[in-house]
């Protein structure tokens, strides 16, 4: 009795995991099936519990067709997996080549930090107290309303330049700045919900570098809106997805600066969607090669996902590149040391597919905007 419901666990937990793989590979960008791009890590350690059971089962039972084929079909699934998160592990090459010694002692660097407060989050004095500690050059803050502004007040004359939009409900965002910026502009890419920051900054020792922060709305964030006589709960990835693609657009006009973007993606680093915005704009995802590290949630180590990110271009090399605990936030912080290196000014080479896939985000992007009242 024992074996019978075992093997039938191994059969149905090897279906649901086949179906969970698969489910990202649709074209769709329902939240409920983008969602199953975050969760490769946990899915992995679910095969492999699988794999256990059935290895348990064919020992007490004697192997035979059937386990043959599930063991095909859950090591199939499980390297699947595996191809998406290798990638952001060490056995894989670096992306962002590392500073050796005698580079940094005679290249100056600067320090970048991207920190989701969480609105709800009042711990404003350690805040101020971690970002001291830290003491990044540049300062992208996440969801900064107005009592985040006043509480994060004591920062401000350590940074002269500061461009952003400070807005309740999780949707404000800033820039705080050491480098002077020769141009600035908060966009609203997709919707007039969501800001982007846009600026040329002035850095010593390496010139004008450009910068994006970014922070999409999430799928399955709950939503009540008026939709065609229904009303959803949830949005979809199309609005993100379509954000994405615009910054990777904006990078490929510009090819000859340096850049760097960094943000609350509110995607996980494997996505179809973040490699194509790498293949499109050309830029580098630091995390290739060193790390996963996630950096939501912090109150669920099991349930934890990368979505804050920083991508740069050629023309830097890395120093540091670290996550660091903000109380009181649901998000860690990401916290990277650059410095310059030579700089190729050839322009990103995407393939023609790409290209149309990202344009086909950013109409469906805009369509689920103007649907949902609000496109910008």
């Amino acid at each position: 009795m024992f074996s019978k419901i075992l093997f039938w666990v191994v059969r149905v937990l090897t279906l649901l995991l086949i179906v969970a793989s698969l489910l990202p590979e649709l074209p769709s960008g329902q939240w409920f099936i983008k969602l199953w791009e975050f969760p490769r890590l946990q899915l992995t350690l679910a095969i492999a519990v699988t794999l256990l059971l059935l290895i348990l089962h064919a020992w007490l039972k004697r192997p035979r067709k059937e386990h043959a084929v599930l063991l095909v079909l859950l090591l199939a699934t499980g390297g699947w997996q595996a191809f998406h998160i290798l990638p952001f592990t060490p056995v894989w090459p670096k992306e962002v080549p590392t500073a050796d010694a005698r580079t940094l002692e005679d290249q100056a660097t600067f320090k970048v930090m991207t920190a989701n407060v969480d609105y709800k989050n009042d711990r404003y004095a350690e805040a101020v107290d971690l970002i001291r500690r830290e003491d990044p050059d540049l300062l992208l803050l996440i969801e900064v309303d107005d009592e985040w502004k006043q509480g994060l007040a004591p920062l401000s004359e350590a940074y002269e330049y500061r461009i952003g939009e400070v807005r309740g409900e999780g949707l404000g965002i800033m820039l705080w700045s050491r480098f002077p910026m020769r141009e600035q502009e908060v966009a609203h890419l997709v919707s007039e919900r969501r800001p982007s920051i846009f600026a040329t900054l002035d850095i010593p020792d390496l010139g004008l570098v450009r910068y994006t922060g970014i922070h999409p709305v999430p799928p399955g964030l709950k939503d009540r809106i008026a939709h065609n006589d229904e009303t959803t709960e949830r949005r979809d990835s199309r609005v993100r997805d379509a954000e994405v693609m615009l910054v990777a657009r904006h990078v490929q006009q510009n090819p000859d600066n340096r850049w760097i973007v960094t943000g609350d993606f509110n995607d996980v680093a494997w996505s179809d969607t973040n490699q194509l915005f790498s293949e499109l704009s050309d830029l580098k995802d630091p995390r290739r090669g060193r790390g996963l590290l996630s950096t939501y949630h912090t109150a669920y180590p099991f349930w934890r996902y990368p979505i804050d990110h920083m991508f740069v271009s050629d023309g830097f090399q890395l120093v540091d590149l670290n996550r660091v605990k903000l109380q009181g936030s649901d998000h860690f912080a990401i916290t990277t040391t650059l410095t310059a290196a030579r700089k190729d000014h050839t322009a990103p080479e995407a393939s023609r597919q790409a290209h149309q896939k990202a344009e086909e985000l950013i109409e469906e992007g805009a369509e689920d905007a103007s649907e949902h009242g609000v496109s910008n």
